[in-house]
């Protein structure tokens, strides 16, 4: 399948939205709020919410952080 500019923009918007949605169901899960994640992890409670609705995609390691604050862990496996 050929790699088109409006292919990258599509999965690039998928991936924002997907991350968004793990984070903010993992937050809710353990019933922390958004002022409180940004202050265990320095950023802001704008910034959270940014990437709980999809506007940005948080890097690898600021994903991890989030995470890990929320006392969760990642974990990789093959399909």
């Amino acid at each position: 399948m050929k790699c088109t500019p409006r292919r990258i923009e599509s999965e690039e918007r998928a991936y924002a939205f997907a991350s968004g949605r793990i984070l903010l169901d993992a937050r809710k899960q353990v019933k922390v709020t958004q002022e409180e994640l940004a202050r265990r992890t320095h950023t802001t409670k704008s910034y959270i919410s940014k990437i709980e609705n999809g506007v940005i995609t948080p890097s690898v390691g600021a994903f991890y952080r989030l995470i890990n604050a929320l006392g969760l862990r990642v974990k990789v496996v093959k399909p």
